[in-house]
């Protein structure tokens, strides 16, 4: 009696099939890939937003607040908050620097708005790198895996009908195998649109967070005052130097 299963059917498949099992777990391994490096990047913003950016505002001056941002993470390209801090201080700076020339014709609340945007979508974009892969995959996996599936079948009733014996040992053995792909291509496909919208959903939560210190900046550069929560206004909070 023949034997069959993954080993047989790799072993009897033909360029096409060998193409579409590489190419599914391909896509399996981009998935994961990008599910457990974004993960921990998630994980790691999650706690920069709980920690740093409460001991930001509650420095006694913006340069401890920025310390404060470094020591948590301190690649300014990894870290959100710290470039968005940063933004805001080059932005004012420059400004001041340049507001005799340009005869208060920017006004300084537009240019930091300006910048700290420009900053924010850089962050973004960088948070949402690699989740159009997931969509790709999750998208497009079930259909690959489904084109195995037919292609499989297709020859195996080739080989049924040369060899002119269609008992149903014959007809099940074949064409379960190629019903395999198909069950990869979900296997593939799955994981990769929980992840997707697992990373969005954290994504969006990150944003937010982002969206208000962007807000929370704009005003302590524009006006100058204290940022201070409104439970508690006696902790002490990042006062922009004079």
């Amino acid at each position: 009696m023949q034997s069959y299963g993954l080993a047989h059917a790799w072993a009897q498949g033909d360029l096409v099939t060998r193409a579409i099992a590489l190419t599914l777990l391909t896509m399996s391994v981009l998935s994961w890939t990008v599910i457990v490096i974004k993960g921990w990047n998630i994980v790691r913003l999650g706690r920069l937003t709980k920690n740093a950016e409460r001991q930001f505002w509650h420095s006694d001056d913006f340069s401890h607040g920025i310390d404060a941002l470094a020591q948590a993470l301190p690649a300014r390209e990894r870290n959100p908050f710290l470039a968005l801090a940063l933004s805001g201080q080059e932005a004012a700076d420059h400004h001041q620097r340049t507001r005799p020339h340009l005869h208060d014709r920017l006004d300084v609340s537009d240019w930091i708005t300006r910048c700290l945007k420009d900053t924010m979508d850089d962050g973004i974009a960088r948070m949402q790198r690699g989740l159009a892969v997931l969509a790709s995959i999750g998208g497009t996996a079930p259909f690959v895996g489904l084109f195995g599936t037919v292609w499989g079948i297709y020859h195996a009733l080739i080989a049924i009908g040369e060899s002119g014996q269609a008992s149903i040992d014959r007809i099940a053995g074949p064409i379960g195998e190629a019903l395999i792909m198909t069950a990869f291509g979900l296997v593939v496909a799955v994981p990769a649109v929980l992840g997707y919208n697992a990373l969005t959903r954290s994504n969006r939560a990150i944003v937010g967070s982002l969206r208000r210190f962007a807000h929370s900046l704009h005003a302590y550069f524009v006006t100058g005052a204290r940022v201070a929560p409104a439970a508690n206004p006696t902790l002490r909070v990042a006062t922009r130097a004079s």
